[in-house]
């Protein structure tokens, strides 16, 4: 799977980008047919300490897959993210089956 990871208005080390391409490369033991996704990282300016946004966008043959969250930090929002895509992964891969 192709990865791209963008971080807007900052500069993400390379730990962060290897964690969450460890991380995404595992959506490929749920659904074979995943083609690349996009990373977009970007720190909200809030009073709220929660101000890391994450969004992940899983293109696959046919769909697309999207997730959006905000935590203390970059790593939490990423695991949150994509367990929610493998679970949309998971429900994609079951209809197409059926069908």
């Amino acid at each position: 799977m192709d990865i791209q990871i963008q971080a807007i208005h900052f500069k993400a080390d390379r730990k962060l980008k290897e964690y969450i391409s460890h991380k995404l490369n595992k959506l490929d033991t749920f659904y074979d047919d995943i083609i690349d996704a996009q990373v977009f990282l970007k720190v909200e300016n809030t009073s709220v300490k929660e101000n890391k946004h994450i969004e992940i966008k899983v293109n696959a043959k046919l769909n697309t897959f999207i997730q959006n969250e905000t935590a203390l930090t970059f790593e939490a929002a990423a695991d949150i993210a994509i367990d929610a895509l493998a679970v949309q992964v998971k429900r994609y891969k079951g209809r197409m089956i059926e069908h």
